[in-house]
């Protein structure tokens, strides 16, 4: 028996565990008290990290589908097989004829965040999809047209904020998002013990609402026009303070003559909040010394998600509490750009590029997903004819799965890169699975750059990777020489081409600390076991901490990380700006005019009222959208797939508490069981994500025992935040009856 560090891969929070090895298998995960980072935390999805790595039903050989059937086979079988399916289909309508789908698992992993953009760059598609446009997509617009930079996301400073408003965020059960803090509820609580003040805006009484010193239970999908009317009152009380950033700052009055039309007075009975409660949240916000506003996914899945992202950042800056301790902060990761000087750059650009049938704008180089399955029903020149579906499940997690069903059943050819034959890999033609992740290595490329420390950790793989099966790395690796055609190189030729196209560029910037070196020996220099991790060592290397390449010698390296397993502490967070700025101004731009155009959507939905019910999603400690059923120690319990109605509401309907409810929507219509609670409020009604495991074909026996109903079915994909592309999921209209059936 022995033990291993690893960082859990199965949520933002990224804690450490040691893991309890015995005979090659996991048989225990507890917190690592060593971890620079979590220092010990661990939530029961890490603690069930031995199940799901043992998950009898994860696919440990290729699948390619002969005579209709999926059946085991050879991976060099499987890699011609994708190269035999592909070739003909680019040659003869050309790249545009493939649509890439990258589902949430790929930030998670290593390889999910070196591989896509080199698979992208070889196959040249415009169709690409991903989790983004169901999830966060609005802030990386509103970042992108307020900082120049789509990624330039900023974080609230947890461990030294004394005010902290949260918007349609649940982190007790999420552990947080775009927002990478280990026991993120144990912050939380020590914000409340330091004197702090926590004040939850939801429609849902949360396990985070519940510790909130204040709970302001919105209406769904009116929080831009709560955030909008928190301007006005700042300006009309003579409330903005920009601080230092001033100098900094553009578009000011520009926001102040659109906000005027959004006083507490014209917004509270859309929004269902009293004029004097948003007058009391502002000043309370404003009073703070270290205040910040936090939005996340209740905040962006709704009409005018782009909006309100902005708005949360624009109240940041008018308080002067952003890009300072406290407040809202920019992560500076060790594997990101070291930082130049301040000067303009290009800025952000949206619609540089429309899907084919609807027309929808490009954002961030992606494609709304609620576009994918159009895309492949419609004939004509540049419909989509085969897809690569990297780590993604979009028939549960995008609206009308049973369209995206059918459409994808149609292809031409499908690739899965998946662990688990699921709703969306049971179409494919070639399913390539990765190993469980106790067999592979973790680095946090996605959440370090959203962390609220700049810390650094990585681990090597706890058990070592079977001859019978290839890296994760590998696999993409072979992707991308698949669809060059050079598919008879090995994967390590990928990963010396991404070596040698950074580092030329890198010699040649004169900013750069390897200015005017020589690629070739820089690339000696590198250490690793494998291409991946020599990667990694060159962007430690040339990163905002690195050695650069024997620059500085107290600088990061592969090496120096690999001699501190329980990873290295880099500091708290500190002021970024003006550096990190990309706009073409130079400044934060703050009314960029995609945005200030949008403000008159908003303003006519202060004449709307919603007739019926509003559904909204759930999270729970014990899953992550729909990858995590299939795993006991995490299933039953509150874990259940439920339709929550208020008291109120369920006599009103002559619903049950444990009977059935028909939930029509948009998209369709479901049967749910009915657990009256009052932790949503009145006219609101509530459905978890993620599930709906009951179609024929899947290998999921714990999760196809308790199926429950998938939610998205109920939405048609026709309603979506127009500047992002991002589907609408909560406060949809729904109508709830008694279901017929007893």
């Amino acid at each position: 028996m022995s033990t291993a560090p690893r960082i859990c891969p199965l949520c933002e929070a990224t804690c450490g565990l040691t893991l309890t090895i015995d005979e090659g298998r996991v048989t225990g995960a507890r917190g690592d008290r060593e971890d620079v980072f979590s220092r010990g935390f661990i939530c029961p999805k890490g603690a069930a990290f031995g199940q799901l790595d043992a998950d009898p039903d994860r696919l440990r050989r290729p699948l390619v589908r002969r005579a209709g059937r999926l059946v085991e086979t050879g991976w060099d079988e499987a890699f011609a097989a994708v190269a035999e399916g592909l070739a003909p289909l680019l040659r003869e309508h050309g790249p545009q004829s493939v649509g890439v789908v990258l589902g949430n698992p790929n930030v998670h992993t290593v390889a999910g965040g070196l591989y896509p953009p080199l698979l992208l760059g070889a196959l040249r598609t415009r169709n690409v999809f991903s989790a983004s446009t169901l999830d966060q997509m609005p802030k990386h617009v509103s970042s992108g047209l307020l900082y120049g930079d789509a990624n330039a996301l900023p974080v609230p400073d947890l461990d030294r904020t004394d005010h902290l408003l949260m918007l349609g965020a649940n982190p007790l059960d999420s552990n947080g998002s775009l927002c990478t803090a280990p026991d993120f509820p144990g912050r939380l609580r020590a914000l409340r013990r330091r004197g702090g003040r926590l004040v939850v805006v939801d429609p849902r009484r949360t396990r985070t609402a519940a510790l909130a010193d204040r709970h302001v239970a919105i209406r769904p999908g009116t929080d831009a026009l709560l955030l909008f009317a928190m301007v006005q009152v700042l300006f009309a009380e003579d409330l903005v303070a920009p601080g230092p950033l001033a100098t900094h700052i553009s578009g000011v009055a520009e926001v102040r003559r659109l906000a005027a039309d959004f006083p507490p007075e014209a917004v509270a009975e859309a929004c269902d909040v009293p004029a004097e409660e948003i007058r009391a949240l502002t000043r309370e916000l404003a009073a703070a010394s270290q205040g910040v506003v936090y939005g996340r996914v209740g905040s962006t899945t709704v009409e005018f998600g782009t909006l309100t992202s902005w708005l949360v950042d624009v109240v940041n800056v008018l308080i002067g509490q952003l890009d300072r301790p406290g407040g809202m902060m920019f992560p500076l990761a060790a594997t990101g750009r070291r930082e130049r000087p301040a000067r303009p750059g290009k800025g952000f650009a949206l619609g540089r590029w429309h899907s084919r049938v609807s027309g929808y704008p490009e954002a961030k180089g992606e494609l709304p997903t609620v576009a994918l399955a159009e895309e492949i029903e419609t004939p004509g020149e540049g419909r989509i004819r085969a897809v690569l579906a990297l780590a993604a499940n979009p028939v549960l997690s995008a609206p009308d799965g049973d369209r995206l069903d059918r459409a994808l059943a149609g292809l031409d050819f499908m690739v899965s890169v998946d662990p688990y034959l699921n709703e969306t890999s049971r179409h494919a033609h070639v399913v390539l699975p990765p190993p469980p992740p106790s067999r592979s290595p973790h680095f946090d490329y996605a959440f370090n750059s959203l962390a609220v420390r700049n810390q650094v950790r990585y681990t090597r793989p706890a058990i070592p990777l079977e001859a019978d099966r290839l890296s994760e790395s590998a696999i993409l690796a072979r992707l991308v020489l698949c669809v060059s055609g050079n598919d008879g190189a090995g994967p390590e030729a990928v990963d010396a081409m991404a070596i040698q196209g950074t580092l030329g560029k890198e010699v040649a910037d004169p900013s750069s600390p390897v200015h005017g070196r020589d690629p070739g020996e820089l690339a000696a220099l590198l250490t690793g076991v494998d291409g991946p991790e020599r990667r990694l060592d060159m962007m430690l290397r040339l990163g905002p901490y690195g050695d650069g390449f024997g620059a500085d010698p107290d600088g990061l390296s592969l090496e120096k990380l690999l001699d501190r397993p329980h990873g290295i502490d880099l500091g708290p967070l500190r002021p970024r700006v003006p550096g990190l700025l990309k706009t073409r101004s130079g400044t934060v731009e703050l009314c960029p005019e995609p945005l200030a155009a949008d403000v008159e959507r908003l303003r006519r939905s202060l004449a709307e009222r919603p007739s019926g019910l509003l559904l909204v999603g759930r999270r729970h400690l014990r899953s992550n959208n729909s990858w995590m059923h299939n795993v006991p120690a995490l299933m039953g319990g509150s874990n259940r797939c439920t339709l929550q109605v208020h008291p109120e509401d369920a006599t009103r309907l002559g619903l049950a508490d444990g009977g059935l409810a028909r939930v029509k929507g948009e998209g369709g219509e479901l049967e749910v069981p009915v657990e009256v609670t009052d932790a949503v409020r009145t006219g609101v009604v509530s459905l978890p994500h993620g599930w709906g495991h009951a179609r024929p074909g899947v290998r999921l026996s714990v999760a196809g025992a308790r199926p429950g109903v998938n939610v998205n079915q109920l939405f048609d994909g026709s309603r979506l935040d127009p500047l992002s592309g991002t589907a609408v999921l909560n406060g949809h209209p729904v109508r709830v009856s008694p279901s017929l059936r007893h």
